[in-house]
């Protein structure tokens, strides 16, 4: 048990029962500020901008192949969750690493609303980056879109810095419109 800003916390790698929590956790989030993206022939600039209304960011379903998340074959790919001290799903990261590039990729991490703001993402992030050392990673490598500015801030803070951007990764997608920022950090 790990207790983070007052709350006590239990970690541990996901099991085959965690997944349909996972999946239902509520990963949306509401901002008043967005990454502006200007691409041009030599790179991009990114301006954070103010939003009114406030943005709300609600992520669809993901339908992709039917995979429940459950990652135990592949000694290569981690869940961590974390459960607040009445057993609910607070938060999870769900990891890859990459031999051949040495890469350690964060799939997804979302925090539970009620849970944000007390460090349980760095939290969790510690959980990768102890995983990726496990692994040899050089790098550890998320994406993240551009209108998610808590989550950018969050990463920042932690030592991510952007090192990319992919203008059609969104196209024919609920999230048209926003672009893929890609950020890393060598693996500490």
């Amino acid at each position: 048990m790990t207790t983070v800003d007052d709350t006590a916390y239990r970690y541990r790698t996901a099991v085959p029962e965690d997944f349909e929590a996972v999946k239902a956790l509520d990963g949306s989030f509401t901002t008043d500020t967005v990454f502006q993206v200007t691409a041009g022939e030599d790179g991009f600039a990114l301006r954070e901008i103010s939003v009114d209304p406030p943005l709300t960011k609600v992520f669809p379903d993901d339908e992709s192949d039917g995979d429940d998340g459950d990652d135990g074959d592949d000694p290569d790919s981690r869940t961590f969750v974390a459960h607040g001290i009445a057993g609910d799903l607070a938060g999870f990261v769900a990891v890859s690493y990459s031999g051949w590039n040495r890469r350690l990729t964060i799939e997804d991490i979302e925090i539970a609303p009620e849970h944000r703001g007390r460090g349980l993402g760095r939290a969790l992030m510690g959980l990768a980056v102890e995983f990726a050392r496990e692994r040899g990673a050089g790098h550890i490598w998320l994406e993240v879109t551009n209108v998610n500015a808590p989550a950018i801030h969050a990463y920042r803070r932690m030592g991510f810095a952007f090192c990319g951007l992919d203008t059609a990764l969104y196209e024919g997608t609920a999230s048209e419109g926003e672009q893929a920022l890609y950020m890393s950090m060598h693996c500490p």
